[in-house]
């Protein structure tokens, strides 16, 4: 994509557990001009999530153990390990919750050399009635809250979908395997002193159950790790 006189190049990284129904919706809704490779990880589904994914024209990994930070993670090493490195990393859901025509949006700030990392904010944008359940908007409220206690940085959202420069992201050396994946980007980009954005995305109900807020264990486990991180790294 253009950004002055240089072209950056992109590339998506979208985890899925058992997303058949939704993948391929997204993947199609990439806006395939601004993109270079977009890369789903198959996180150990046991549904069709690959064969639609790879039918829809993604690169397709494996990473057999369930967890978020660590299909993020498979996705970072696959690209580390590739001839050609992206200028930016974009991360997205395979749910269909985010509208991934936004990408454009979320990544201007980058190409306009106004910021290193750019959440996608829920709180800012505009959500349909039900997308977030009550406990993910106290879980957002009160993990936002102590970032700025304890870090100094303002953010409205520990949102999934979000923009980085890549060699800010390997800068990071992101560690974290499950729920608490998003919030140590944050703060760690904030303790490195990185030039960060939201802006405000649209978001919907998600296509099928979410594995963390739809359960009480998932949002419970969630709700742990993410504190857990945040004074992890305090």
């Amino acid at each position: 994509m253009q950004a002055g006189n240089n072209m950056l190049k992109i590339r998506i990284i979208i985890p899925a557990f058992n997303e058949e129904n939704g993948v391929g919706q997204v993947i199609q809704e990439i806006p395939k001009s601004v993109v270079d490779e977009i890369i789903v990880v198959n996180n150990a589904s046991t549904d069709k999530t690959e064969i639609i994914a790879r039918n829809n024209g993604a690169t397709v990994l494996h990473e057999a153990i369930p967890g978020y930070g660590r299909a993020c993670l498979t996705g970072i090493e696959y690209i580390t390990q590739s001839a050609s490195k992206p200028d930016v990393i974009v991360f997205l859901d395979a749910d269909h919750s985010d509208y991934p025509e936004e990408i454009i949006q979320l990544i201007q700030p980058i190409l306009d050399n106004k910021a290193d990392l750019v959440i996608g904010s829920r709180a800012l944008g505009n959500k349909e009635k039900g997308s977030m359940t009550p406990q993910q908007i106290f879980g957002n409220w009160l993990a936002t809250r102590l970032l700025k206690l304890l870090y100094n940085v303002r953010f409205t959202d520990l949102g999934p979908f979000r923009a980085i420069r890549f060699d800010k992201l390997l800068e990071l050396d992101m560690q974290d395997k499950t729920y608490g994946w998003t919030v140590e980007m944050q703060l760690k980009a904030a303790k490195r002193g990185l030039k960060c954005v939201e802006i405000p995305v649209r978001y919907r109900k998600r296509i099928g159950v979410s594995k963390i807020s739809g359960t009480v264990k998932g949002t419970v486990m969630a709700g742990y790790k993410i504190l857990f991180t945040i004074f992890k790294y305090f």
